[in-house]
């Protein structure tokens, strides 16, 4: 009985109960939200026949605040806007980016501990201390800041002060994080005003135009430190990280006086170059490319290595499977972008020097020269040498008393011009009044070397290509990928030879071995190996040649400077990389050198002519240039070069018989004998063959020895 009158009840409910579309409210002007209303504040539906709802309008809106939604939120005015305080970390990290705090030591109980904690900027380490990491990271930051920033009134930033009474278990020391006092000076008000100082050195504010006002040396320091702060920071392995931004926008970034112009257009239409020259604070940068676009770039770039020190050069690109070239993690293998560029430009600008009255012999593939510095003043740089040449001697044109060049190729050419200057600068120790103008000074240390190079100079050897064999056969733009484009390993590092009067390299294993004399009259080519293979014989023995080494102790190349396709991983392996850990039993002071590397921001054209077969070389104190026939190994006017084995000996004879200083005065009258009489010039070279034999890379190949056997004219 129950159970029914439940179901009649939920029956007859049902029944009664009128269809209502509006959720929670009823026809009886009941609410029945939480709370409950008025009925005049319901808004009543209306029902036609069917019982189906129409649309009716509002009777009455609510009223009052206490009905409505969200009230609005009233509008911040700006002096309630206050800037988010900074600390001296924050300060320090908008000035050098990349920085590394390090814990160096905790003392102290375990209730009050004591934290060292130390940051390095620009080489130099700064310490800090206090009660917690916190606080003497802030510490260390504003013991960094004082060092190179000074505020106006002569006010500096001053070591946190010690808390009294400290309570480790309080967080009041903490302070905000600020810990700083400057004299007259709040810390809200210092904190501020240093984040104003550093917007502006952002934007590039113009500096106030008083010389006396201090505020001037304020923010041409924050200027200087913002630039050094665009610097990449090194990384673990020592080398610095290419912008992540490409050099037209970071220019723009960086300085607000930036205006580029396309100057000059040069060749025909389907090989243009074009020339960008782009003004930045009233100086001038000028970049090249084959069109405007990379001609910008080239600009943009030069005016940021020569203001900012940023490189975009090769270089910066990590490799996999480069080492580190020098002990020092700090030192870098990159030559500074700007002193890439000026090597470059001066070699460039000597050739078209020299080459004035002879532009018919201009045409050239390759160009080299040589690039000398005192204390690396790279403002009074000077070109030794210029040269250029794609071609070896022919086989039927050989001598057999060194009166033919058997390699015209451009770098090893510049390297005999080079040999030529150092012969004249010893000359000038023949007369005591002009012994004081030479490189070279007498060696009092070692005996067995008589002179020397002065203290502080340098050679930069300039080539506007990779040179070939093992540093160009690999291609410049493959990515260090999982990948190996050429899974036939043993080909890199592999010695290489030229082939006579024809371009490219061939390895030394795919030659027939030693060279005769019989055999290369008869039609055997006549090989000479590559010019990457002779670069790293020089990183042994040095570039003054065996005849020079019997006076003067080896001299190395400081630098190469590429004007294009300079890959690091193949370049390094090619000139010192592939043989850096089998060397071994150099006789002091021989050693491996490891010069530094870089590239022109304007990279060289890629010349698609047919390469001539002459060359150009010019030496310092030359009236003009001597031009060469590579296949005969002659002048164009079948005359002896300047350059030749012969005119080496006979230059030698005459140090020997004049030259202060030398123990000896006896002369071997055969060429080949002499060279042989130098005896750790000669283990140098030998544990060099050796050191390519380790390492599987092939036996060096030598000339016919019957080039050598020729004696001093009477």
């Amino acid at each position: 009985m129950e159970r029914k009158a439940k179901v009649e009840r939920r029956y007859h409910s049902k029944k009664v109960r009128p269809i209502c579309n509006h959720p929670g409210r009823s026809i009886f002007g009941k609410n029945n939200f939480e709370g409950g209303m008025s009925p005049k504040n319901v808004l009543t539906p209306s029902y036609d026949m069917n019982g189906y709802s129409r649309k009716s309008p509002s009777k009455r809106r609510y009223e009052g605040s206490k009905y409505s939604g969200t009230p609005k939120k009233k509008p911040r005015t700006s002096k309630e806007r206050v800037p988010q305080p900074k600390n001296t970390v924050a300060m320090l990290n908008e000035l050098r980016h990349g920085l590394v705090y390090k814990l160096e030591s905790q003392t102290g109980p375990v209730h009050a501990p004591l934290f060292t904690i130390s940051v390095e900027v620009d080489g130099q380490k700064y310490l800090g201390q206090g009660r917690s990491k916190k606080i003497a990271r802030i510490e260390a930051a504003a013991t960094a800041l004082r060092s190179f920033i000074q505020f106006k009134d002569g006010a500096v930033l001053t070591p946190l002060k010690p808390a009294c009474n400290l309570d480790f278990t309080s967080d009041e020391h903490l302070d905000n994080g600020t810990g700083i006092d400057i004299d007259k000076m709040s810390q809200t008000e210092l904190i501020l005003y240093v984040g104003s100082i550093v917007k502006k050195a952002k934007l590039k504010a113009k500096l106030c135009s008083s010389k006396n006002s201090s505020t001037d040396l304020l923010l041409e320091n924050i200027k200087l430190s913002m630039q050094n702060s665009n610097k990449s920071p090194l990384s673990v392995d020592g080398q610095k990280k290419v912008p992540d931004k490409g050099p037209v926008m970071l220019l723009y970034e960086l300085f607000t006086d930036v205006h580029f112009d396309c100057s000059t257009v040069d060749g025909a239409q389907n090989n243009c170059r074009f020339k960008m020259t782009v003004t930045v604070n009233n100086s001038k940068f000028d970049g090249t490319g084959p069109s405007k676009k990379l001609a910008k770039n080239a600009a943009a770039k030069a005016a940021l290595a020569s203001l900012c020190n940023i490189s975009y050069s090769p270089m910066m690109h990590p490799q996999k499977n480069l080492p580190l070239p020098l002990d020092d993690k700090s030192s870098s293998m990159e030559l500074p972008q700007i002193h890439a560029d000026t090597i470059g430009r001066l070699v460039l600008e000597k050739f078209m020097e020299v080459i004035k009255g002879q532009e018919s012999y201009s045409r050239r593939k390759v160009l080299a020269g040589i690039v000398m510095t005192e204390n690396m003043n790279f403002n009074e740089a000077q070109v030794i040498s210029v040269s250029t040449g794609t071609k070896c001697v022919s086989g039927e044109h050989m001598s057999i008393n060194g009166s033919v060049l058997n390699d015209s190729h451009a770098e090893i050419v510049s390297r005999r011009c080079f040999m030529k200057y150092l012969y004249a600068q010893l000359e000038l120790h023949f007369n005591p009044a002009t012994a004081n103008q030479s490189i070279f000074v007498r060696n009092q240390e070692n005996a067995q070397y008589p002179y020397k190079l002065k203290t502080g100079v340098h050679f930069h050897l300039y080539i506007n290509t990779a040179p070939c064999g093992d540093a160009r056969i690999f291609s410049p733009h493959e990515n260090d990928s999982s990948v190996d484009k050429h899974p036939n390993r043993k080909a890199r590092g592999q010695l290489r030879t030229k082939i006579e009067s024809g371009e490219g390299t061939i390895p030394v294993k795919s030659s027939d071995g030693i060279q005769t004399w019989d055999g290369v009259l008869e039609g055997h080519r006549l090989l000479t190996m590559s010019c990457s293979d002779k670069i790293a014989r020089w990183n042994i023995v040095g570039i003054q040649g065996s005849l020079l080494s019997s006076i003067i102790e080896p001299i190395y190349l400081h630098s190469i400077v590429l004007g294009s396709l300079l890959h690091p991983e193949h370049m390094y392996r090619a000139v010192c990389g592939r043989i850096e850990k089998s060397i071994q039993g150099l006789p002091p002071p021989y050693h491996l050198n490891k010069p530094r590397l870089a590239q022109l921001t304007s990279s060289e054209p890629r010349n698609q002519a047919k390469a001539p077969n002459f060359g150009i070389n010019w030496t310092i104190g030359d009236t003009e240039v001597e031009v060469v026939n590579s296949l005969t190994g002659k002048t164009v006017n079948n005359q002896i070069s300047r350059i030749t084995k012969q005119m080496f000996f006979n230059k030698y004879g005459s140090l020997v018989k004049n030259l202060p200083g030398l123990p000896e005065r006896k002369l071997t009258t055969d060429y080949g004998q002499t060279k042989a009489k130098v005896k750790d010039y000669q283990i140098a070279k030998r544990e060099l063959f050796a050191a390519f034999r380790r390492e599987d890379l092939g036996n060096w190949l030598k000339k016919p020895q019957e080039q050598d056997e020729f004696a001093l004219p009477e």
